[in-house]
Parts: structure tokens; C-alpha cells; sequence
């Protein structure tokens, strides 16, 4: 692990590189969530240095004094353009509010990637009022719901939904209610036509919190913009099927690279 100061606090971060020579990936990980998420992620490493990181609050980075909305995903962007200019990443990846994160790198900062991965997200990330109420008056059965049929997970191993549940409840029911309330709020669908980096879409077929349509939309209003649906899985696709979801990344980042030569 590593840490990087920036605006009076420091982020975590790790970085895996097996001597690729692909532009650095920084991977931005979802509400409640953490940097190990992207554990299966590291298998990039032969062609891209991996970056994974703590957004503030969460895993191993000092929290900020942030209301929920705006002011927690413009502090959350901190913390990636921080790890991105530590560690010379080029390629943008979110995951669910990891996702609005970097959709709001790409439209309000002066940062330019050479390409952008958006999975299980979307421009507007709307919560249901019940599990906004969960969050502040039942954090166990906010977590139970989100462990759902065809929610975080389609058909994962039973090990693997308790390694999530166990993640969610140690970063705490008020960062992670912080983290849906800012996805409730968030909501970019005017101004996404306005990305011109190339993008990827990736979905898990059966995510209910985040619909295909959701990146189809993306892929849509973004140019240029690839879409990939990823089979047998939900929200967190690069878990429960990593290796179609590595593969989905590589071949884009392929694709990006033949466009740039040509």
C-alpha cells in the first residue's frame, strides 16, 4: 500500500505492475466499497500497471468532512486525481459511484485520459427511498437487500457474497449512506454528450441497480464509445466474472491503441 497528501488529508492506494507496457489503470471502486474489489483486476498487470484506490473514508484512506451530493464527489475526484498524477495513470475505470466519480473528472476538471472504463453506472444513479431509509435506521438490512438476487451478484459463490457484506460493513453505515445519497443526487444526463474520450460501457446482463440501458445510454451520448454486456453476472461484474470482464477491458484498450496508430 501506498498513500498520496493531497487538500490536508492522504489517499491509499496500491499499484501492480508486472511490466506492462500499457498505460497505467486507475480503478475507482463503488459506494461502501473499497480498493480490494478490483482484487481480480491485478491480472492486467502483464499489460497495464494496475492502480487501485481508497476513496476518502473508505479501506485504508482518512475520511473528509463532506456533506453527501456534490461536495463528496468533488472531494472523491480529489482523491483520484491525486493517485492518477502519483502513479501517471492514463486510464480511468469506476465501478457504480466510481463511476460518477470519474464522469465528473471528465466534466468538471482538466484532466484528459486516454480512455475510460464505466461499469455497473450510469448518468443518473437514482436510489430507491426505501434503501435510503435502510442506510440511517437498518444499515443490516440495506446490506442484505443490496446482496439480492440479480443486485451486487447473479449467481456468485457463497464466499464471495461475504467478503462484500463483511467490506460494506466495515467501511461504516455512514460513509456508505454518504456514498447512495451522492449517487441519489447524482444525475449528468445533460451534459454527457459533451465526453469525447473514448469509452467503455461494460455491463452485467442481469444488474437490476444499474440496467444495460443505463450504458447503452452511455455508449449512445458518448463518442466514441464501445458497449460490452458481460453474461452471468449483475452489478459487479468484475467479480463475479472476471476474466469476461478483464477480457472486455483488454479488447477495448486493443482498440483504443490500433485507433491511435492509425
Amino acid at each position: 500500500m501506498e498513500t498520496v497528501a493531497h487538500h490536508g488529508r492522504h489517499t491509499a492506494y496500491d499499484v501492480v505492475d508486472r511490466g506492462g507496457d500499457g498505460p497505467p489503470i486507475c480503478f475507482v471502486h463503488g459506494s461502501g466499497g473499497s480498493r480490494e474489489v478490483w482484487r481480480s483486476q491485478h491480472r492486467l498487470a502483464d499489460r497495464n500497471p494496475v492502480v487501485t484506490v481508497d476513496l476518502s473514508g473508505h479501506g485504508d484512506s482518512e475520511d473528509v468532512t463532506a456533506s453527501a451530493g456534490y461536495t463528496a464527489l468533488s472531494a472523491y475526484a480529489d482523491d483520484v486525481l491525486a493517485v492518477a498524477d502519483a502513479t501517471d495513470a492514463r486510464v480511468l475505470a469506476g465501478n457504480s459511484l466510481g463511476g460518477a466519480v470519474v464522469l465528473h473528472v471528465l466534466l468538471e476538471r482538466a484532466f484528459d485520459p486516454d480512455a475510460v472504463v464505466l461499469t455497473g453506472t450510469g448518468a443518473r444513479l437514482g436510489v430507491l427511498e426505501d434503501l435510503l431509509t435502510w442506510f440511517e435506521t437498518d444499515f443490516d438490512r440495506a446490506i442484505e437487500f443490496l446482496h439480492g438476487p440479480d443486485r451486487l451478484f447473479h449467481d456468485p459463490e457463497p464466499a464471495l457474497v461475504e467478503r462484500s457484506k463483511s467490506s460494506m460493513k466495515a467501511c461504516g453505515r455512514a460513509v456508505t449512506a454518504r456514498d447512495f445519497r451522492t449517487c441519489h443526487e447524482f444525475d449528468v444526463r445533460g451534459r454527457v454528450g459533451e465526453i469525447a474520450v473514448p469509452t467503455l460501457a461494460a455491463y452485467g446482463e442481469h444488474d437490476q441497480l444499474t440496467p444495460p440501458w443505463f450504458h447503452e445510454y452511455l455508449a449512445e451520448e458518448i463518442e466514441p464509445a464501445w458497449l460490452a454486456g458481460i453474461e452471468d453476472a449483475a452489478h459487479l461484474a468484475m467479480l463475479e466474472q472476471s476474466s469476461r470482464f478483464n477480457d472486455a477491458v483488454v479488447d477495448f484498450l486493443e482498440t483504443v491503441g490500433e485507433d491511435d496508430r492509425q
